[in-house]
């Protein structure tokens, strides 16, 4: 690659020139790349931690929120006397209900409360379908009965939590269950002087955006599950990768354990290394600038000594590669230039050659197509002759017996030929032969095959085709030759086919067989009568 004198001289100027350049300035880099690295991941586990933080305390809030609703005598006497019958006097479950809806319009961070009894029934609800409830085992330890999640009833991010209901003897009673709307907490998430640059997110278990503090939530989208396994995984840690907010961020997430749900902090990667990039391409232009310059210097003296001697070896590299209209211009009255003349006439001699060379192989070629195609058709028909015939037969018996798809054979002949042969004579003899291949070739598919068998007996191979397809075909061509009355010295002659169907069976080892098949279901056509088609099979079907 480097063989060159003028290619050493630009590479030791470029090596000189960029390993102390690069290797101290890319160290520095680096070195700053790492602190940047380090203060943004601290950044980020601020906000999560903030985040965390300010969800509890809401998340606590609105369960005193709840408390203090559950106490109401309301609800005490409506749940106590539930089970009553009718006439017990007490609140009815109407009453708490109604209720229930004065105060859930009275507090937008609650979308629905539920009132249930010990054994988990529903008693009384601000919603006219109140969301199923599901007491955990772990209750009335931990508040939270639902963890944080998209709620397709209400179209938004929601927990519930269960508070108890006592009696005035503190005698459990029931619960009392809240459907907290988590959009309320968007103020919290950071802090506008308190909380470090970046945005944070709340997803849930499936990686699905719930709350951020981003302003464009309509642009958010799911996390994919592998990252979201990864960034639990490495909590506490930063990494790269595609984000929700910005193409390229920078993340880091953590579990908020008594809420179930996971806090996601991420800043744009552009935004964090934006002066650390622009400083890194000001060097790595001056670094670029101050190689090109040596380059340019290094190029130049390489120039002058090599150049002759370059075009000459791209010269000869053309001829190598078949381009034979390869001239040099010799304006030089040097050894370079007498070589350079030299070379010319040996490219004139190439030239000369090569174009005597094409032209006998051109020719040869147009003579190995002419004898290719006489070697497998019939010169009167145009049709594939017998030898080929053979060829293509063995070739369907061997695709049959590997993929049994079946094919058929048609094999026809000339009603009455030898008469009609004797009384007009061979020439028009051969032309009602043309004749009937022309039918032949106008009635098959591009995908099969027509062959002239010996004297009037024609052979069409049906690929891909049935026996009962083939009789369709076998029908095609007799009424076409029955229809076409040559006029041989002024006379119309009538003419007609037999035709004899086969199709092969996994038994028919040789093309030998097939045609023995073939001939005995033409001798029955015309022994039925001639001008028809006849298929053993189909008859033996049909009986």
């Amino acid at each position: 690659m480097f063989k060159s004198i003028k290619s050493k001289i630009v590479v030791f100027a470029v090596m000189a020139t960029l390993v102390p350049s690069l290797g101290l300035g890319l160290l520095s880099f680096r070195q700053n790349e790492a602190q940047i690295s380090d203060n943004v991941a601290r950044e980020l586990r601020a906000l999560t931690n903030y985040a965390i933080r300010e969800i509890e305390l809401w998340v606590e809030k609105r369960v005193h929120e709840t408390q203090v609703t559950s106490a109401s005598i309301v609800v005490v006497e409506g749940l106590a006397t539930a089970d009553r019958p009718a006439s017990t006097p007490g609140k009815n479950p109407a009453a708490v209900g109604h209720y229930l809806r004065s105060v859930q319009k009275k507090l937008d961070t609650i979308l629905e409360l539920t009132v249930v009894n010990a054994a988990g029934e529903v008693i009384a609800s601000s919603a006219e379908t109140p969301e199923p409830v599901a007491i955990p085992s772990s209750w009335p330890q931990t508040r939270l009965i639902a963890a944080p999640h998209w709620n397709k009833q209400y179209e938004a991010p929601t927990l519930s939590v269960a508070v108890p209901v006592l009696s005035y003897g503190d005698v459990l009673l029931g619960a009392m269950v809240a459907v907290l709307d988590l959009r309320n907490l968007k103020p919290y998430l950071k802090s506008a002087t308190k909380s470090p640059p970046g945005e944070v997110l709340l997803l849930d278990s499936n990686g699905r955006t719930l709350v951020s503090s981003y302003d464009d939530e309509n642009k958010l989208t799911q996390l994919d599950s592998a990252l979201l396994s990864q960034l639990r995984e490495q909590a506490g840690d930063s990494i790269a990768f595609h984000g929700l907010t910005h193409p390229q961020v920078i993340g880091l997430a953590d579990v908020a354990p008594q809420l179930s749900i996971t806090v996601l902090a991420e800043r744009d990667r552009a935004e964090v290394y934006g002066a650390w990039i622009e400083l890194r391409n000001i060097f790595l232009g001056l670094v670029a600038a101050l190689v090109l310059v040596v380059t340019a210097v290094a190029f130049q003296m390489g120039r002058s000594i090599v150049l002759p001697l370059q075009r000459l070896m791209r010269a000869a590299d053309r001829i190598a590669a078949g381009d034979l209209e390869v001239r040099l211009s010799a304006t030089r009255s040097d050894e370079l230039g007498h070589l350079t003349q030299v070379f010319n006439q040996m490219t004139d001699r190439l030239r000369h050659s090569h174009a005597k060379i094409m032209a006998t192989n051109e020719a040869m070629q147009q003579q190995n197509e002419v004898l290719k195609t006489l070697s497998i058709t019939d010169s009167l028909t145009g049709l594939y002759n017998r030898s080929k015939l053979d060829s293509i037969l063995t070739d369907q018996l061997a695709r049959f017996k590997r993929s049994h798809r079946p094919f058929t054979l048609l094999m026809l002949d000339i009603d009455h030929f030898k008469t009609l042969n004797d009384t007009y004579g061979h020439i028009a003899g051969d032309e009602i032969l043309a004749a009937v291949a022309r039918i032949l070739l106008q009635s098959i598919r591009s995908i099969d095959y027509a062959a002239r068998y010996g004297g009037d007996e024609f052979i069409i191979i049906l690929t891909e085709t049935s026996a009962e397809l083939a009789t369709n075909t076998a029908e095609r061509v007799r009424s076409q030759v029955e229809a076409l009355y040559p006029t041989v010295k002024g006379t119309e002659i009538a003419l007609t086919v037999s035709i004899g169907i086969v199709e092969p069976r996994l038994e028919d080892m040789t093309p030998t067989e097939v045609f023995a098949s073939a001939d005995y279901a033409l001798y029955e056509a015309k022994r039925a009568g001639r001008n028809r088609a006849y298929c053993p099979l189909l008859i033996k079907s049909e009986a």
